[in-house]
């Protein structure tokens, strides 16, 4: 089980997450809602690491959470574009392995080009693990970055937006390909996400923040208006 306890961050003298309390349980996908400066992607960044919290703790069955038990698939998809599927995965191994393969390519070993390939099988695109990045269509290199992110073999799945800039095709495919994920995998999986019909058909349960609280927290179909209601408070992402 994942584990945010108290998880306050502020900026200065602002406060943009207020002591927020989330869980997601092995083989849950979470959608996290919110209109734009509810404090979405903060909650996730300061899962990761990549935000300092204020306050609070992320635990994984009762352990402090490291930044090795996580991965994360950004918005902004961040693949090397002229470099293969099949080495764009690889590099989710980098953690585990020493510096020098992270030199060439041509460097990572076999066991790591095996697993890479039932990556890249897990999400649908091992006929395409020799195609250049850059020549993939926008819905294939997101999964290309789940893949990669499967490599790092992780034990939390982590999503900020990840569908923002992909057609609604896409869009479902990538979501559908995270919740099964999270429950053939038994991972808990959080994911970011604009769009409430979405997270509707292709989440387990909901979260809802506005102004940095939790204000929602439940089975698809909540009304979930409220979020998006005019705010006072100066937005943050």
């Amino acid at each position: 089980m994942l584990r945010m306890s108290g998880i306050t961050v502020s900026y200065g003298p602002r406060t943009v997450l207020h002591g927020v309390d989330v869980s997601a349980a092995p083989g849950e996908m979470v959608a996290v809602l919110g209109a734009n400066g509810s404090g979405k992607s903060t909650l996730l960044r300061a899962v990761i690491g990549l935000q300092p919290m204020t306050a609070g703790s992320v635990t994984l069955d009762n352990r402090p959470c490291g930044p090795l038990d996580i991965a994360m698939i950004f918005q902004h998809i961040h693949l090397v574009r002229r470099r293969t599927a099949l080495e764009n995965v690889c590099a989710g191994a980098l953690g585990r392995l020493s510096p020098r393969h992270s030199l060439h390519p041509a460097l990572f070993p076999h066991d790591v080009r095996e697993e890479a390939m039932a990556c890249l099988d897990r999400v649908g695109l091992a006929d395409r693990a020799h195609d250049r990045a850059g020549g993939l269509s926008g819905g294939q290199q997101q999964r290309v970055a789940v893949a990669r992110a499967l490599c790092q073999r992780p034990r939390v799945l982590l999503a900020d937006e990840p569908v923002s800039a992909l057609d609604p095709a896409a869009s479902e495919q990538v979501l559908g390909l995270l919740a099964d994920l999270a429950h053939r995998e038994k991972l808990p999986v959080l994911a970011v996400l604009h769009q409430p019909a979405l997270a509707d058909r292709h989440a387990d349960r909901i979260i809802g923040l506005r102004d940095g609280r939790v204000l929602l927290d439940g089975a698809p179909g909540l009304d979930v208006d409220t979020l998006y209601q005019p705010s006072a408070v100066e937005p943050v992402s």
